[in-house]
């Protein structure tokens, strides 16, 4: 498995953070999708003390604080800039680093994630610290990404994250000791018109930073413009378009005890 880099995930976060936004449409897509499924599985609407880990610049943070009632809300990201993405607030709390080296705030009722889970190089503690800083019966909302995610990039740059399957993270969350309520993953695309514009959108929404190691010269440009053309299909118009896949994950699960 690639080490993963969290000094440079940080540095691509942080400079793509301005066009980050813009570009998030699936992203975008999967928090609006993680915020109904906790809606309709919940029980409660009100929430002491939540933690979000990896807010970016707020898709999610936004609707938990419209939709839900919640006393602190307490945000989590590698880098301080994005704090530019919220208004000041007596309800937010910053806890600013990598959250596998930090320790988690405690007497949590609610812990959330969306589309950062897949940068923890160790799911397990991560899972382990979210079950003992909620209280009993708390809720850890999520999502993640699964192995058919970025898949072209996968197979032609050899550059990717590793991803679990759904019975991994079942398997990682019970032994925790968590009750799995909601498990499911779905299959997204985003429709490009050249393979160039793939890697301008990975590079806008930060997701280069998967790629360290992939230095681009114009013959292994030429090379991937050429071998993405099997992921190609030609539109109504009658010109090619390029997808990239998506693979979310989405998971509600609850403290037993």
């Amino acid at each position: 498995m690639m080490p993963i880099d969290k000094a440079q995930v940080a540095q691509r976060f942080a400079k793509a953070h301005q066009s980050y936004d813009l570009h998030a449409v699936v992203q975008k897509r999967i928090c609006r999708h993680l915020m109904n499924l906790m809606l309709q599985i919940l029980p409660e609407r009100n929430f002491k003390r939540v933690l979000e880990i990896g807010c970016g610049s707020g898709n999610l943070s936004h609707q938990l604080l419209q939709r839900l009632r919640i006393e602190r809300l307490i945000l989590n990201d590698l880098y301080p800039e994005i704090q530019q993405h919220f208004k000041t607030d007596e309800n937010l709390e910053w806890l600013i680093g990598d959250i596998e080296q930090l320790a988690f705030p405690q007497a949590l009722d609610l812990a959330v994630s969306s589309s950062a889970l897949q940068w923890m190089a160790d799911l397990k503690s991560v899972f382990r610290q979210a079950h003992q800083a909620l209280q009993p019966r708390g809720y850890f909302c999520f999502s993640t990404f699964g192995r058919q995610n970025l898949q072209e990039i996968k197979a032609l740059t050899g550059q990717g994250l590793e991803y679990l399957t759904l019975a991994e993270i079942q398997h990682l969350l019970q032994q925790q000791g968590f009750e799995v309520l909601h498990l499911s993953e779905s299959l997204d695309a985003l429709h490009f018109n050249h393979p160039r514009e793939v890697l301008q959108h990975l590079k806008a929404t930060g997701v280069t930073a998967v790629s360290a190691g992939q230095r681009w010269t114009k013959q292994s440009l030429a090379q991937f413009y050429q071998g993405y053309a099997q992921y190609s299909q030609r539109n109504d118009a009658g010109q090619p378009e390029y997808h990239l896949s998506y693979h979310p994950i989405y998971c509600i699960a609850r403290r037993t005890s």
